[in-house]
């Protein structure tokens, strides 16, 4: 009967839930509160008020052009075909945020070095001070940012009430897995980011969609001081043989490969990701929550908390962009990576070929041990082909895997 009653959304959530509760996550989010700004933290997701305004434009009337006092993003971008015209489309994401003084500042690192239990020495100080100045900017709503790309001019925005735009314009021609730059001469002081570059990735061929903490990351997601160590302290480190697959699967697979990173945490870690990805693999689209944080707590929060109904709701996305190519897509066990994949294989039949899920095997000392549990991966992969779906230890188990994946084309 509880079979019959399963869904993959309650399922994940109902298990992130005990792990919060389990490795108090609560008390921890309640000590890092103290050191928060005076402007309220956005809620993760959006009210349907909230996503009716920003629907509507509701800025437009009031929008005025970033300056050089604004910090300025321009996030990275895949251009694919428009199914119903033709043309080369994109989504062009940017953020804009107000710089912020250092009073807040000096409050949350203390916090955060506290929380982890740390001696607190200047070294130490100074990088955890690099990694929060994202979640201390406050946002600039209602702003628009002019960039240019191959002599076309841009128009991005106005922001919504996280910050962000979201514009999808179409962009010139270009041959398939081609790199097109786009940068903007606003805001280019510390913290910036005024460079950017479209991928040209095709209608057809093959993609990959991974997930970031705990897949090809150590972010210790299970465990909120184990999460702030490998995020605001310790220097990034990638899941041992991770790098290697993945270099593995770049030589398997043509040049014009679309890939995606997709993480639950939100954009204001897409600089210390970017820089990560760049280090240990291939070139792709880095895919965050659209929600700012202006608290410490809240990156915990979005880490753990409906992040299978997100990261379902992103592939929809890039489905619809590109879905005629043949997905692989990787996750691990600590999280929902295995409820949200099910759900989009059954949802969108055809467009996923493979999932591979690495079982993370010190989860049962930082979480909890049903997440491991063989019961967990036939519920979640439920009606889906036993050969459409892998759960590995080893990354060099999957390297065969793939490979007959991509000789049968995915069948």
């Amino acid at each position: 009967m509880a079979h019959k009653t399963y869904t993959p959304s309650t399922s994940a959530n109902a298990m992130q839930l005990r792990t919060r509760q389990k490795n108090k996550f609560d008390e921890i989010e309640s000590s890092l509160g103290l050191a928060r700004s005076s402007r309220i933290p956005l809620a993760q997701g959006q009210s349907r008020l909230t996503s009716w305004l920003n629907r509507v434009h509701l800025f437009q009337p009031f929008a005025k052009p970033a300056t050089d006092n604004d910090v300025i993003w321009l996030l990275d971008n895949t251009a694919y075909k428009s199914m119903s015209t033709g043309a080369w489309q994109a989504e062009f994401v940017a953020a804009v945020f107000e710089r912020e003084d250092k009073e807040t500042l000096v409050d949350m690192v203390t916090a955060v070095i506290r929380a982890v239990g740390l001696a607190d020495d200047a070294t130490r100080r100074k990088t955890v001070e690099e990694r929060l100045l994202p979640f201390l900017w406050d946002i600039r709503p209602a702003t628009m940012v002019t960039a240019s790309q191959s002599s076309r001019e841009l128009k991005l925005g106005p922001t919504n009430t996280n910050g962000l735009t979201s514009n999808v314009l179409n962009v010139s021609s270009s041959g398939r897995g081609s790199l097109v730059k786009a940068s903007t001469k606003i805001g280019d002081g510390r913290g910036s980011i005024v460079n950017m570059q479209t991928y040209y990735a095709g209608d057809d061929g093959w993609g990959i969609i991974s997930d970031v903490d705990d897949t090809i990351k150590v972010t210790m997601t299970s465990d909120p001081v184990g999460i702030l160590r490998e995020t605001f302290i310790n220097s990034p480190t990638p899941i041992p043989g991770m790098p290697e697959l993945y270099a593995k699967i770049k030589s398997l697979l043509p040049l014009d490969t679309a890939w995606f990173y997709l993480s639950a945490s939100p954009y204001n870690l897409y600089p210390f990701l970017k820089q990560f990805r760049k280090q240990h693999y291939p070139p792709g689209t880095l895919i965050l929550r659209d929600s700012s944080w202006k608290t410490v707590a809240g990156l915990l929060s979005a880490l753990t908390l409906r992040t299978e109904e997100y990261k379902v709701d992103r592939m929809k996305k890039i489905n619809t962009w590109l879905p005629r190519r043949k997905m692989i897509v990787i996750g691990d066990s600590t999280q929902s990576d295995p409820e949200a994949y099910g759900e989009i294989y059954r949802a969108v039949p055809g467009w996923i070929r493979l999932i591979l899920i690495r079982k993370a095997t010190d989860v049962a000392a930082v979480g909890i041990r049903e997440k491991n549990e063989p019961e967990r991966f036939e519920k979640a992969f439920k009606d889906i082909p036993r050969d459409a779906w892998h759960v590995f230890e080893n990354p060099r188990e999957c390297v065969e895997i793939i490979r007959k994946t991509i000789q049968e084309g995915g069948h």
